[in-house]
């Protein structure tokens, strides 16, 4: 007889300092089969606490909030929890909140008035180990953060060891993965096959010590390795 393995949800904390917002927010992701909210707060102090005490996987973060900003508040989040996968949450499509939210280590961006399904598919793709920066405003604020990396900090010891263990390819794969294309895109956009490009992204997850694709990005773009 052959046991059915139940699907696990993925957890989801909501940090916005509006209540109707974090219960708009919650109502949907409740109704969804494959989510839970495990937990809310009203600003980044109380974010920080709440996610150093639960395991989830996924955080709406607003921007704008009381005693701590959101983009501080994923800062020390991500070095607490380097796996967590955190979406900006904003009104605005603005782009010093984009570049401030990838180098504090967001995976995303979103605004509120996005439409539920979209909020639920980023939420999917983002647990998934996805890049998401996918309006016009996060996609040149995210080329400004790559073309600003470019030079290798001489202090960086990690980011050379890194440099010499991957290969010219594996770091066009790296970078293509930063612009948060898919295995598909990036084998047309190299001229490889999606076989090639499998292989690729196992080898650079492996090399950099890392599980997923979001947490090769956020190493590169620490580290300064994309171009």
């Amino acid at each position: 007889m052959t046991e059915t393995k139940q699907q696990e949800k993925i957890r989801v904390v909501l940090v916005d300092d509006q209540t109707m917002i974090r219960q708009g927010l919650g109502y949907v992701i409740q109704m969804q089969p494959d989510m839970e909210v495990i937990g809310e707060a009203s600003d980044g102090d109380e974010a920080v606490k709440l996610i150093g005490e639960l395991t989830p996987d996924v955080v709406l973060m607003d921007v704008q909030m009381p005693n701590k900003s959101g983009i501080d508040a994923t800062r020390e989040i991500m070095l607490l929890k380097p796996a967590l996968k955190v979406l900006i949450l904003t009104t605005f499509d603005n782009h010093n909140y984009v570049v401030d939210g990838i180098r504090a280590g967001a995976v995303g961006y979103m605004l509120k008035d996005a439409d539920s399904q979209e909020m639920l598919d980023l939420i999917r793709r983002a647990y998934q180990g996805e890049a998401l920066f996918h309006t016009v405003t996060a996609a040149k604020a995210l080329a400004e953060v790559l073309q600003s990396q470019r030079a290798l900090p001489e202090n960086s010891q990690a980011a050379s060891i890194l440099l010499d263990d991957l290969t010219d390819r594996e770091l066009d794969v790296l970078q293509q993965i930063a612009y948060g294309f898919r295995n598909d895109q990036i084998a047309q956009n190299l001229f490889i096959s999606e076989g090639t490009v499998k292989t690729h992204v196992h080898r650079i997850l492996q090399k950099m010590g890392v599980e997923d694709r979001t947490q090769a990005v956020a190493m590169a773009l620490r580290h300064q390795l994309v171009k």
